[in-house]
């Protein structure tokens, strides 16, 4: 049974707190006020585990907060209005709670732009790094509805999916990243540290030495020579890249080459199609209306190409045509699902039927990313063993030589 810790206003005025066990939140609450008390606070208690990275993010509490702490806010505070908490009390709750600096502040002023007669949505909507016009959309949604506690429990789950899906993601690209690292990191020691301690064995031999000992051995001499020139061109290529990647043409074109790259074009297609399709049927569902739905799916599809598919669709909508018209013949989405859409809008259950489109392509995410860290794993290993063999044959074949001509 969870436990939760309460602050109230007793009969006699005075303020009190303590701990309670309850099944759920209202039930905690209803306990206190048959007591005769007013329910200022009532925050869940998270069992505290040993978290090196929950330390570390205390440790450092001054930067700025992540979606994981979007996460808990959100999952806090629909706990609270459920039990009926006045939002501004909520707020100041959880700030109380919030260990991240910078976020603490966030939520503070928060609060007073409530104070001061504006919306939740308008208020969050200051921070669109921590609330995306998804979060701020369904919020305006759930506060025309009525359903605020309902809807911020549907935005905690969408968030934590999108933090799975990204967690999977990262992790699925890190690992060739990793291995190739480790493949050129030893091919450069193996050339500026091992290699050159054969050259004093082979000084004054050149003529019998093998084409391949020749070539690395001349690599070699110019690597240990030119180190200096070799790490500013890297750092220089590094700086260059980053820099491009920051441009609009640069990112276009980082954009393509994730949807164009083998092995993992599979991976990324499907993350971009699942993402906006359960983007737009959350939106759809909350009561967002269609035009404002396209319009946020194109800014957090996360890929410069579906957010000018998205932005077309947009146009679209505005002159009075169907979704399912402009997404006919796209190379980004499949046949499929541009049939899917259309039986939606026609059937008028589009929301429901994106929903269930986009699962689909969560398990597709997850079958490609297997897929593809499958295929990679074996396909590094030969490289890496290809390069390392290589050097080795080099410097093994003319002591070989050398040691036939001693014999004979």
């Amino acid at each position: 049974m969870p436990n939760y810790r309460w602050e109230v206003r007793n009969a006699h005025g005075r303020i009190e707190s303590g701990q309670i066990a309850a099944d759920t939140a209202s039930g905690a609450a209803v306990s206190l006020r048959q007591q005769g008390h007013h329910v200022l606070k009532l925050i869940p208690i998270v069992e505290q585990r040993v978290n090196w990275k929950r330390m570390v993010e205390v440790l450092n509490a001054g930067s700025g907060p992540s979606q994981k702490d979007v996460l808990d806010f959100t999952v806090q505070l629909a706990v609270m209005v459920r039990a009926g908490i006045n939002l501004r009390m909520a707020l100041d709750g959880i700030a109380d709670q919030v260990k991240n600096a910078r976020f603490r502040r966030i939520i503070l002023q928060i609060r007073a732009d409530i104070e001061a007669g504006k919306s939740f949505s308008e208020a969050i909507s200051r921070y669109p790094k921590l609330f995306n016009p998804l979060y701020v959309n369904m919020v305006k949604a759930s506060e025309m509805s009525g359903s605020f506690a309902k809807m911020l429990d549907r935005i905690a789950a969408f968030i934590a999916q999108q933090l799975e899906t990204r967690k999977m993601v990262v992790g699925a690209s890190v690992y060739p990243g990793m291995i190739a690292t480790m493949a050129i990191g030893v091919t450069v020691f193996l050339l500026t540290f091992v290699l050159p301690r054969f050259a004093t064995v082979f000084a004054g031999k050149e003529e019998i030495l093998p084409a391949p000992t020749k070539m690395l051995l001349g690599l070699s001499e110019w690597m240990v020579n030119n180190w200096i020139l070799l790490v500013g061109m890297a750092v220089l290529a590094i700086i260059g890249l980053l820099a491009t990647l920051k441009t609009n043409v640069g990112q276009l074109w980082f954009d393509r080459l994730k949807l164009t790259a083998p092995l993992f074009k599979g991976m990324f297609r499907a993350l971009y199609v699942s993402r906006s399709l359960q983007t737009m049927g959350e939106l759809l569902n909350a009561g967002v209306p269609v035009l404002d739905a396209v319009g946020v799916t194109g800014d957090i599809s996360g890929n410069r190409l579906y957010k000018n598919l998205w932005k077309r669709v947009q146009s679209a909508v505005r002159e009075g045509r169907k979704l399912h018209e402009e997404l006919d013949g796209s190379p980004l989405l499949p046949s499929s699902v541009v049939q899917m859409v259309a039986a939606g809008e026609e059937s008028g259950r589009l929301g429901e039927v994106l929903e269930e489109v986009a699962e689909f392509y969560q398990r597709a995410l997850r079958d490609a990313i297997k897929t593809m860290t499958s295929m990679i794993e074996p396909i590094l290993i030969v490289i890496m063993g290809s390069i390392v063999g290589f050097i080795a044959m080099a410097i093994i074949l003319p002591i070989f030589k050398m040691s036939s001509l001693v014999s004979g």
